[in-house]
């Protein structure tokens, strides 16, 4: 930042949920959240850009995945609500830092288009389901998994690679300019669009087939090792 190089967080996280590390690092920078559907000033609380997802399709995603069983929970004015309080969901809020809603009947309660919708299962359950998930939602829905166990529903512009690109115009910077780190599947897309892709140590190796460097994993600093080494040119990996 003091050699006028703009640092963005991009999270799967809700806007909320990222103001706090905004502030911790003193950033001025807008804020990618929600995988890339919401891009909001921390500031000011201007909006750059939102995509939610459209309130018929939220309504069938819903119905389609309610009979499994498995937490559900959707991201309504930058409120995290939910059914009902499950140890799934009680995890998630206090890893995230945030009190949830609790609205009952899902259905009953939307009635705006959702920023996004989240299903909380395990990875087995959650690979059987992504198939046919994909199938359905094509072209109308970006259906993916941020971490193994989280399944998200969201716009189709609403990923992270949207969101930078989206970001790196208003801020008049173009992509041979960008460096994007990540680890996530929710990353793929920003590192796709990034000029300089780079994926941390401990990132899956079907995450680090979409990077041109891998930099050690997030015990070994490799946040910190991309940026002293690519962007201000000081030290080297192996």
């Amino acid at each position: 930042m003091e050699r006028n190089v703009p640092v963005v967080l991009a999270t799967g996280r809700m806007f909320p949920a990222a103001v706090p590390y905004a502030r911790e690092l003193a950033l001025e920078t807008p804020l990618i959240t929600y995988q890339g559907a919401l891009v909001k000033e921390h500031r000011t609380g201007r909006e750059l850009y939102h995509r939610p997802v459209p309130l018929e399709l939220a309504v069938d995603v819903i119905e389609r995945l309610s009979p499994t069983g498995f937490h559900l929970q959707v991201y309504v004015d930058d409120t995290l609500c939910m059914p009902r309080l499950t140890p799934e969901g009680e995890r998630y809020a206090r890893i995230s830092g945030v009190k949830p809603r609790i609205v009952g009947d899902l259905l009953h309660f939307l009635r705006v288009p959702p920023t996004k919708i989240v299903m909380i299962a395990t990875e087995k359950e959650i690979d059987l389901l992504l198939p046919g998930l994909l199938s359905q939602y094509d072209g109308v829905l970006h259906v993916s998994k941020s971490k193994p166990y989280f399944l998200e529903f969201s716009e189709p512009r609403a990923t992270k690679g949207e969101a930078l690109k989206h970001l790196s115009a208003e801020l008049g910077i173009s992509r041979e300019e960008v460096m994007a780190i990540g680890d996530g599947y929710n990353d793929v897309p920003m590192l796709g669009f990034a000029g300089v892709a780079v994926a941390v140590g401990n990132a899956r190796p079907e995450i680090k087939a979409h990077a041109a460097h891998i930099t050690p994993g997030n015990d070994e600093d490799g946040v910190a090792v991309a940026i002293e080494t690519l962007v201000l040119g000081e030290g080297g990996w192996a």
